[in-house]
């Protein structure tokens, strides 16, 4: 049962949306917007309001896939979101800026039996696997 919920619970997460002032968003849009766009911008293009105090030049991510021979590098964003790819704009692995941010839970997850290393993973790859989905439809022609 508890499988079941879980895989349930995934799959709402990678399709479906949320709804933050009355404008619908996809799962992907949401953790961008809260995540990513301080300092990459609404658009990608890496103008967002915190990059002007950083001392590198913040990535603009609408041209990863231009800048990969027109493939969208899934596996290098999926270890740059995760941390596994050094990034040093995002601090060193050890405590990147956003730190564990995509393993955090809703307060009231207690009621869903959510508890083991494993599901948090899961947790944080449906979350993780949402926001590329989103970067990649930012990408230009």
């Amino acid at each position: 049962m508890f499988k079941q919920s879980f895989a349930a619970f995934v799959a709402i997460l990678i399709s479906g949306v949320i709804s933050q002032d009355t404008e619908a968003k996809s799962l992907g849009e949401f953790e961008y917007r809260n995540s990513c766009a301080q300092c990459h911008g609404a658009s990608g293009k890496g103008d967002g309001w915190l990059a002007e105090f950083l001392n590198t030049t913040t990535t603009d991510l609408t041209v990863l896939q231009k800048n990969n021979g027109g493939v969208f590098p899934v596996n290098y964003v999926y270890k740059t979101i995760d941390g596994t790819e050094e990034v040093r704009i995002h601090g060193p692995r050890e405590m990147p800026t956003w730190g564990y941010r995509f393993f955090a839970r809703p307060l009231n997850d207690e009621d869903a039996g959510f508890s083991s290393d494993e599901d948090n993973r899961e947790y944080a790859k449906a979350r993780i696997l949402a926001l590329i989905e989103y970067l990649s439809t930012m990408q230009s022609k």
